[in-house]
């Protein structure tokens, strides 16, 4: 991707794979705004290397519009939008609702929302591309986590209609990763099982998504796709 003067938003990424991609596109000489939910010591490092960190609640249409025009504040013009922010909610019973709201909320109202009212600032740069942040999971969905699966399908979906949207000026694509990055808790009966579940049998780490999202944001012909980076889960 050529280093260009407009900066690349990464919404939610204080840590893990989000904060993996944005140091690696600030070490590439990239100006960077992160939005964030939590304090987290990822983001002192982030500001230290010059990123602009925004703090969102993208739990309501009021947060997330309150983010878009905080951020208009500090940029008129865009070279990416990478939607990584993400939530992980069950269904507890008697508040079923609730998490099914807040998932929407976060996995396709607030992308969906700042797509619109930053196309006009991604426009201003040339390339400019969006990418969503999507799950695997959402291939063959999940009986324990429905609500969570069918927010990141409708990820998916919503990469499809903003690229015929948005095209030719910004591309738009997706990944859908599997297994990444254990957490450090995760025991090691836990790691084993997770690891039998795809072809591969690996724990890659964060730089195979960096890899992808170069890739989305370095090719000029690609628009429309969700890159599957999943160690061949769908072949067992």
């Amino acid at each position: 991707m050529s280093v260009s003067a407009a900066p690349v938003l990464i919404t939610g990424a204080s840590q893990r794979i989000g904060l993996y991609c944005a140091e690696r596109l600030l070490a590439d000489g990239h100006p960077l705004i992160v939005s964030y939910r939590r304090e987290r010591e990822g983001l002192r490092r982030l500001r230290e290397r010059g990123a602009l960190t925004l703090p969102a609640d993208f739990s309501s249409e009021a947060g997330i519009l309150a983010f878009i025009a905080e951020l208009k504040t500090h940029t008129d013009r865009l070279r990416a939008i990478v939607h990584n922010a993400s939530e992980w909610l069950g269904e507890t019973p008697g508040a079923e609702a609730a998490a099914f709201q807040r998932l929407f909320s976060v996995h396709m109202l607030a992308p969906y929302l700042i797509n619109l009212h930053c196309a006009e600032l991604l426009r201003r740069s040339t390339p400019a591309d969006i990418v969503h942040i999507s799950d695997d999971v959402a291939r063959k969905g999940s009986a324990k986590r429905p609500a969570y699966c069918a927010s990141k399908a409708g990820l998916d979906n919503l990469t499809l209609s903003f690229a015929a949207k948005f095209a030719p000026q910004i591309k738009v694509n997706g990944i859908a990763p599997a297994l990444i990055l254990f957490n450090p808790e995760d025991d090691a009966d836990y790691r084993a099982k997770t690891l039998e579940k795809s072809a591969l049998g690996i724990e890659p780490g964060p730089q195979v998504i960096y890899q992808s999202l170069r890739y989305l944001l370095d090719n000029p012909y690609v628009t429309g796709t969700t890159l599957t980076v999943n160690g061949g889960r769908h072949l067992k």
